[in-house]
């Protein structure tokens, strides 16, 4: 694996994607990685005006970045929780991530975030089910209701 070690962390609206992000963050900061956040949207089948499209995937960039600085801005030293990209991409969700991961040796885990109770969410089931094995990185579950302070003894 050349180069630095990159955290690869889905985020989306909910919470524990929030927790998943302040882990990958510090994670990358004490072991000298870098992290990437991959923000999924469902495939558009059809859109009929090119501007239009456009105009929706900046406002996705736009909604996507300020999503990363609110869950990052509060940490103690905050500047240095920069991500090295902001990933967009449409589909499927775990064929996304799949073929994102697959095409990239430079990624050294998966980060995800579990749902702090009941369902933990459509991702960590696919990845941490029985085709867990044929991933070429680790998967790092971090479960939702985890504490900034057990978060930092953690990272």
């Amino acid at each position: 694996m050349a180069g630095k070690r990159t955290y690869l962390v889905v985020v989306d609206d909910s919470s524990e994607a929030r927790v998943a992000l302040r882990f990958a963050a510090r994670r990358a900061a004490k072991t000298g990685g870098v992290f990437e956040v991959l923000a999924l949207t469902e495939s558009q089948d059809f859109v009929q005006w090119g501007g239009v499209q456009a105009a929706i995937e900046e406002e996705q960039q736009l909604r996507i970045e300020a999503r990363v600085a609110a869950a990052l801005g509060d940490l103690p030293g905050a500047d240095q929780f920069r991500p090295e990209a902001i990933l967009i991409q449409a589909g499927n969700p775990t064929e996304v991530v799949s073929a994102l991961i697959g095409s990239r040796s430079d990624i050294a885990a998966l980060v995800l975030g579990a749902a702090p109770s009941g369902d933990p969410g459509d991702l960590v089931a696919a990845f941490s089910g029985s085709d867990s094995g044929k991933l070429p990185c680790p998967v790092m579950i971090i479960p939702g209701g985890l504490s900034d302070e057990r978060l930092e003894a953690l990272s």
